[in-house]
C-alpha cells in the first residue's frame, strides 16, 4: 500500500449471519492494510469469531444512521434482509459511500430504477453480491462461447440440489416468506440462496449477445415440503428477447447433493460448469478441469475506486437488472405446491431436521436435459406452471 494514500474505509451492516463471511473477507485487507475497518452494524449484539475478530477501534453500533453520520465510510457492505437493502443503500449512498449490496439487490425494477437515480445523482457505484461472477472458469466458459467454440448454442441450463434444516427457516421473522409488513421478501431457493443458478445462467446469456440478456416470457413451476410461503424446489424456464431458452432446476429439499452445474448445449457439443468449484469442461475436453482464480467482489470494488476505466466492476447493479425483472416477474406467481406424505423423507431431529424430496435431484436433472418442466414430461407429483409474459 502506497503510504501516501489512506486505505479505504469500510463499513459493515448486518455483520452477523451471513455477515460473517464478508467479515472473514475483509479480515485479511485490513490486517494488510489495503483497507479499514471501521464500523460493523447489526440490531443483534455482534459476535466475535476466530476469523473475523473485531479489530481494535473498530466502533459497533446497532443502527445504521447513527455509524453513518459518525464514521462517513467510503464502502458500505450491505447484508442484511432483502427487503431492506433498498432503504439502507440510499442512506449509504447520500452519505458519500459505494456499496458492496448482497444479493437480491433489490426486488423489484421500480426499486432497481430508484437505487440506479440514487447512484448516479451522487455520483457513486454498486457491486452485486454474485460472486461466482468472479470466476475465471465462468470467464472461460464464455468467452468459449462468445468465440463459437460451441456451435449454435441451443439451451443454456442450471441444476443444484442442496438441504436446509428446520432451524434455516427459523433463522429470522423473513426466513421462508413471500412478504413481511406488506413488503415483499420472496425468501425462496431461486431468489436468495440459489439465485446463483439463474445468475450464472443469464451470464453466459449476456456473452451470447454482448448485452444484458432481458427476459421476455417465464413458466415456473414451485413446490414447498413445509408450511412456509416460498418454493423450495422449483424449475424456471425463460424465453429471452433474443437468444436460446434459459432453464434453472434448483431444490432445497434433496438427499442427494449437487453443488450447482450449469451446462451450455452448442451445435458443436455441450460444455459444463460446476460453478461453485469452478470445475469446466468444454467440447473435446476428456474431462473436467478446475479452473483457478477468482476476483473478490470487494477488491475489485476497491481496485475500480482507483481507475474506475480500467478496472471495471464485476457485478454493477446494471448487470443484475435481467435478474431483477425476472423477481418482478415471480412476485405474481401462486403458492407453491406443498408436497408431503410418501413424497417426502424426514431425517433427523429438533431444529436439525431435514426434510427429502424422494428423487428430486433425477428430477431437476431431466428437466435440465430435456430443457422441459417436471409437468410436460409426466412427473406424477407436477402441477400447471405459471406463464407470464414480461413487459418490454
Amino acid at each position: 500500500m502506497n503510504g501516501s494514500v489512506p486505505p479505504t474505509t469500510v463499513a459493515v451492516i448486518g455483520a452477523n449471519g451471513h455477515g460473517h463471511w464478508h467479515r472473514r473477507v475483509i479480515a485479511p485487507l485490513h490486517a494488510d492494510g489495503r483497507l479499514r475497518l471501521v464500523a460493523l452494524v447489526d440490531v443483534q449484539p455482534v459476535r466475535d469469531e476466530r476469523e473475523a475478530p473485531v479489530p481494535p477501534g473498530v466502533g459497533v453500533f446497532t443502527d445504521h444512521p447513527t455509524m453513518l453520520a459518525a464514521t462517513r465510510p467510503e464502502v458500505v457492505v450491505i447484508c442484511t434482509p432483502p427487503h431492506t437493502h433498498l432503504p439502507i443503500a440510499r442512506d449509504a449512498v447520500a452519505a458519500g459511500a459505494d456499496l458492496l449490496l448482497e444479493k437480491p439487490p433489490v426486488l423489484s425494477l421500480a426499486e432497481h430504477h430508484e437505487l440506479t437515480d440514487a447512484l448516479a445523482a451522487a455520483g457513486r457505484v454498486a457491486q452485486v453480491g454474485f460472486q461466482a461472477l468472479g470466476s475465471a472458469a465462468l470467464t472461460a466458459l464464455t468467452d468459449a462461447v462468445a468465440a463459437g467454440r460451441l456451435g449454435t448454442v441451443t439451451g443454456i441450463s442450471a441444476v443444484a440440489a442442496w438441504q436446509r434444516p428446520d432451524a434455516y427457516y427459523a433463522r429470522s421473522p423473513w426466513a421462508g416468506r413471500r412478504s413481511v409488513d406488506g413488503r415483499p421478501v420472496l425468501d425462496g431457493a431461486l431468489v436468495n440462496p440459489l439465485a446463483h443458478a439463474v445468475m450464472q445462467c443469464l451470464a453466459v446469456a449476456e456473452a451470447l449477445g454482448g448485452a444484458p440478456p432481458w427476459p421476455a416470457a417465464i413458466e415456473v413451476e414451485r413446490y414447498r415440503v413445509r408450511p412456509i410461503e416460498v418454493e423450495d424446489t422449483a424449475v424456471l424456464r425463460v424465453r429471452l428477447r433474443a437468444g436460446p431458452p434459459v432453464l434453472a432446476a434448483v431444490t432445497l429439499a434433496s438427499a442427494e447433493f449437487v453443488a450447482g452445474e450449469l451446462v451450455v448445449t452448442g451445435k458443436s457439443g455441450p460444455a459444463s460448469l460446476e460453478y461453485p468449484t469452478d470445475r469446466l469442461r468444454l467440447p473435446g475436453d476428456a474431462a473436467p478441469r478446475h479452473v483457478p482464480g477468482r476476483q473478490g467482489l470487494l477488491e475489485n470494488l476497491l481496485a475500480h475506486r482507483i481507475d474506475p476505466v480500467g478496472v471495471p466492476l464485476i457485478a454493477p447493479l446494471a448487470r443484475t437488472a435481467p435478474f431483477t425483472a425476472l423477481l418482478d416477474a415471480l412476485r405474481a406467481a401462486p403458492e407453491p405446491r406443498l408436497l408431503d406424505g410418501e413424497l417426502v423423507d424426514g431425517v433427523g431431529d429438533g431444529d436439525q431436521r431435514v426434510r427429502h424430496l424422494r428423487g428430486v435431484a433425477d428430477v431437476l436433472r431431466a428437466s435440465a436435459e430435456r430443457g422441459a418442466l417436471p409437468s410436460e414430461w409426466g412427473v406424477p407429483w407436477a402441477t400447471a406452471p405459471y406463464r407470464t409474459e414480461l413487459a418490454e
